[in-house]
């Protein structure tokens, strides 16, 4: 490896990071400054240099100030070290479950000339990173969970690379630096082969050397200290005196914050550097293809996430294997796209996943970990929270969606229709079916024009001037029943408002006074009333030292989608309605695309020019193309279909 390189990246970290602690100590210096000029008025006036009541006035109003100055200082100072630095959600992995994958890291470490990582843990992302947990508001919980006794075995293991700088055994390991964990992204495991996961890991674990040096240490634990901080000032819940105090220690610490700001991404830069100069004769060869699986993960893994664990999700089930299934995911990528070939001939190499003891269990609590952080799922399985394996995918989870989607979409429709006027013409049929969806999209479904809202609003006028009797002869004429429908579909954003109140104003549900917006708004209210009637979900018990990220208030962390407009609800509901007619009338079934998630299969096959029809429907109320492609394949919409 190339020294200089090293030395520099590391020189310039610690550099900054005396800038840091620099900037600490200017802080204290300022904090113990009235206390040194109390103390210096006092020496005067005692040695005689100075007299008279002012000296004196003067003497104990600076030392009321300095005292004062003290107890902000030492409250800012409590705070700071005792509040829990954030830590990442993640799936901790004791020893004696992937004695293999501590092994290789181990051994990374040794040819890196690097301390070990204390102790290895898995996310539900596709990134990698060093996480220092040695912070005592972690020690309690983690020595509780499983992480704590794994990290508290691996620290006193004899033998690591660690044993000079304190993370490894001997009793050097009992005063030295515990060292940082290893977060290993779970999408890696599964679809990496054991040598490319060394080539990804390797500048991770070199990271473990610049981060033993005293300095970065102590700098690091600042910056984290005035981050926890900062949040604790801003929780909430807490009454008027704390609020006030806790303000005035906020904002000290985002002062901090701010003057160190540039100093700490500096050193995170130069840590970064010196790793990556350590990690250059590490597989070298072998890391350029596996940056290149890295960019491929990432992609599988957001589209399972996105396409198919998302609508498995919103129904309250979870995949309990989704890193078996980026394999699937990229496999079928590999298969469809050119760029990709030859990546799925690299299967036959021994997966990483083959360093766990229980892949499976590891991979079922990775993916319950996922479904809580970007989904907001509760943290542990219940009845209406239960776990779905991949083949029981297209019959649990597929075909129920598509069923009650079609069923809230009709409960929609009643509604509607029992809000208008009835038996004006005919009665809309009130059996489920997909011809009843259709009707009710392309009837009034175009804007009116101006002289159309004449030629309707004329008779209208004349036959409310004449009189009863002739208000309910013309009501039987087909004109009046158009004028009528008309003059529904002109009001319908005030329909919107007053029967779905739950939609906002000014959102696009009842746009254009089309039935289709009408019914768009109806959803997202029905949708929202389920939303609110569902049941509180329980607190989870026993997460350990990340049991402050469970609040149910800011979860999910990182949400997959923004919240869906009354379009898009719209057309997934007609697109189950048709594919439920599809399944109980042309004998198609539900299957899984691994990268479109839900899908319709007709003969076998997946059919994938639906959703342009659908479209057509429900943006320009044009019903041809949906019913052309219908009577292709031989759907009957006119036939009751099966709801949940």
């Amino acid at each position: 490896m190339s020294g200089t390189g090293v030395e520099v990246g590391a020189q310039a970290a610690r550099s900054r990071a005396l800038a840091v602690l620099r900037l600490r100590s200017r802080a204290l210096a300022v904090a113990l400054l009235p206390a040194a000029v109390a103390v210096v008025l006092f020496a005067a006036g005692a040695t005689g240099h100075a007299g008279g009541g002012s000296w004196y006035v003067a003497s104990w109003t600076v030392t009321v100030v300095a005292l004062l100055v003290l107890l902000a200082a030492g409250a800012v100072g409590l705070v700071v070290a005792r509040a829990r630095p954030a830590l990442s959600p993640t799936v901790p992995i004791a020893e004696e479950s992937a004695p293999d994958l501590y092994r290789l890291v181990r051994d990374l470490a040794d040819r890196l000339d690097v301390p070990a990582p204390s102790a290895i843990a898995l996310t539900p992302d596709c990134d990698s990173w060093l996480e220092d947990r040695t912070h005592p508001a972690h020690g309690a919980p983690a020595g509780r969970g499983r992480a704590g006794a794994s990290e508290a075995r691996n620290a006193r293991a004899p033998g690591t690379a660690g044993e000079a700088t304190g993370p490894g055994g001997g009793e050097g390991g009992a005063t030295g630096p515990v060292a940082p964990v290893l977060v290993i992204g779970s999408p890696f495991l599964w679809w990496m082969r054991v040598g490319e996961l060394r080539a990804v890991l390797a500048p991770v674990v070199a990271g473990t050397g610049p981060s033993a040096h005293p300095d970065i240490a102590a700098a690091r634990r600042f910056v984290r200290g005035l981050d926890a901080a900062v949040a604790v000032a801003s929780a909430p819940g807490r009454g008027p005196l704390a609020r006030v105090a806790l303000g005035g220690v906020g904002r000290v610490a985002r002062l901090l914050l701010r003057h160190c700001r540039v100093h700490a991404a500096e050193m995170e830069r130069g840590v970064a550097a010196a790793a990556a100069e350590r990690a250059q004769t590490v597989d070298y060869g072998v890391r350029i293809v596996a940056q290149e699986q890295v960019g491929l993960a990432y992609a599988g893994w957001d589209r399972l996430l996105t396409r198919v664990a998302l609508p498995a999700w919103r129904m309250g089930r979870w995949p309990s294997r989704l890193d078996a299934g980026v394999v699937s995911a990229l496999t079928e990528l590999s298969r469809r796209d050119r760029l990709a070939e030859g990546f799925a001939s690299r299967l036959g190499e021994r997966p990483a996943c083959d360093l766990l003891e229980e892949p499976g269990s590891v991979d079922e609590a990775a993916s319950l970990l996922a479904a809580r952080l970007f989904h907001g799922g509760p943290a542990e399985s219940g009845p209406d929270w239960a776990p779905v394996a991949w083949q029981e995918y297209p019959d649990e989870v597929v075909d129920r969606k598509w069923r009650m989607d079609a069923a809230r979409l009709h409960r929609v429709l009643d509604t509607l229709e029992a809000d208008g006027p009835v038996d004006r013409t005919t009665s809309a049929p009130k059996t489920p079916t997909l011809d009843r969806v259709l009707t009710h999209l392309t009837t009034a479904s175009q804007s009116i024009t101006e002289s159309d809202q004449a030629s309707i609003t004329a008779p209208c006028r004349a036959d409310e001037s004449a009189g009863a009797a002739g208000a309910a002869e013309s009501a039987g004429t087909a004109e009046s029943a158009e004028a009528t429908d008309a003059l529904d579909a002109l009001d319908a954003p005030e329909r919107a408002a007053s029967l779905f109140p739950e939609v906002d104003e000014g959102a696009d549900e009842a746009d254009e006074g089309s039935r289709g917006g009408l019914l768009a708004a109806g959803l997202t209210a029905e949708i929202a009333r389920e939303e609110a009637a569902a049941p509180p979900r329980p607190a989870p018990t026993g997460q350990g030292p990340d049991e402050a990220l469970w609040d149910d208030g800011a979860l999910p962390l990182f949400p997959l989608q923004p919240p869906r407009t009354g379009r898009e609800l719209l057309v997934d509901h007609v697109t189950a309605m048709v594919c439920c007619a599809a399944v109980d009338t042309a004998g198609a079934a539900p299957g899984l695309d691994w990268l479109d998630g839900p899908a319709l299969l007709v003969g076998g096959e997946r059919a994938a020019d639906l959703a342009p029809r659908v479209l057509s429907l429900v943006e320009d109320g044009d019903p041809s193309p949906l019913r052309d492609w219908l009577t292709r394949l031989g759907i009957r919409p006119e036939k009751p279909v099966r709801l949940v």
